[in-house]
């Protein structure tokens, strides 16, 4: 009966692995290990997959170290309309910023790229899926704004299911709000590169992530107004294979360039120096 016994034995007694140490790559089902993963900026060295990252990792990896200053902090939304669906609005709200210690789903602030200093504002999907509350809305304008005051070229990573339900017309102004910003950005002759992770949908791609002067996205990033499942119920076509994917986006010419994680920085630091020493040429 040795046998038997043998799983009457609770499993946190069988196994002496500490939990929490590995991860399952949804890309190749590879079992990875975490400290690994970290040191690969989150990417499985396999497959190449990209795994949702928090806002602080990864303003850590696009700027130097010590060089972000974090701006425009203490801007939370409030519960306009009392919304109520599962729970109260404002219990989820209070919920998430306390598991994410952020006031939305965005953090804003100015940071060195390289030797240039950029203004950046880089959303969080942890927080209530990168929704796009008022909040959110008004530290894009607030950061907008800074950049075109100190002539900055500006730096926005989105990632959102889109606009937030809860906060109805309140939220689909911000779509607007934004926008009004960036045009004032771009009218003084400023760069506004847009930067879209997985995912980037909703009215977040209906207005700022797509008004880059230049468009950068992230390997197999699903980017779209609408979801595929929602666009084939409507047309009742089935979908081409990776549409709205952003290899898929690339080829047809509606962003830019599709960047690694890891060469991000990089590549940005390249932009910058490029706009900047043409700047200084024709000053």
């Amino acid at each position: 009966m040795g046998w038997f016994s043998k799983l009457l034995v609770p499993d946190r007694e069988k196994s002496k692995v500490p939990q929490g140490l590995w991860e399952k790559c949804p890309g190749c089902q590879r079992v990875i290990y975490k400290k690994d993963l970290e040191k690969n900026l989150w990417v499985c060295a396999q497959c190449g997959y990209h795994f949702k990252i928090s806002a602080r990792d990864r303003i850590n990896s696009l700027v130097e170290p010590g060089s972000f200053t974090e701006m425009f902090s203490d801007v939370g939304s409030q519960d306009p309309l009392e919304f109520v669906d599962t729970e109260k609005y404002c219990e989820r709200y209070k919920k998430s910023r306390e598991k994410s210690k952020m006031n939305d789903a965005c953090i804003t602030g100015s940071a060195m790229i390289g030797r240039n200093k950029a203004a950046l504002g880089v959303m969080d999907f942890y927080f209530m899926g990168g929704s796009m509350g008022s909040a959110l809305g008004e530290k894009i304008t607030l950061i907008t704004e800074y950049a075109t005051a100190n002539r900055l070229p500006l730096i926005i990573v989105s990632t959102s299911g889109g606009a937030r339900m809860q906060e109805g017309i309140f939220s689909l102004m911000q779509m607007a709000k934004t926008s009004a910003a960036l045009a004032v950005h771009a009218k003084a002759g400023l760069m506004f590169i847009s930067v879209l992770v997985d995912p980037t949908t909703g009215g977040v791609t209906a207005s700022y992530s797509m008004l880059g002067d230049i468009i950068i996205a992230e390997p197999n990033a699903l980017i779209c107004f609408a979801g595929p499942r929602v666009i084939e119920q409507t047309i009742r076509q089935k979908l081409p294979e990776g549409f709205q994917r952003s290899e898929f986006l690339l080829k047809h010419g509606i962003i830019d360039m599709v960047v690694p994680r890891s060469e991000m920085h990089d590549k940005l630091m390249f932009i910058l120096d490029f706009i900047n020493s043409n700047q200084r040429t024709d000053e």
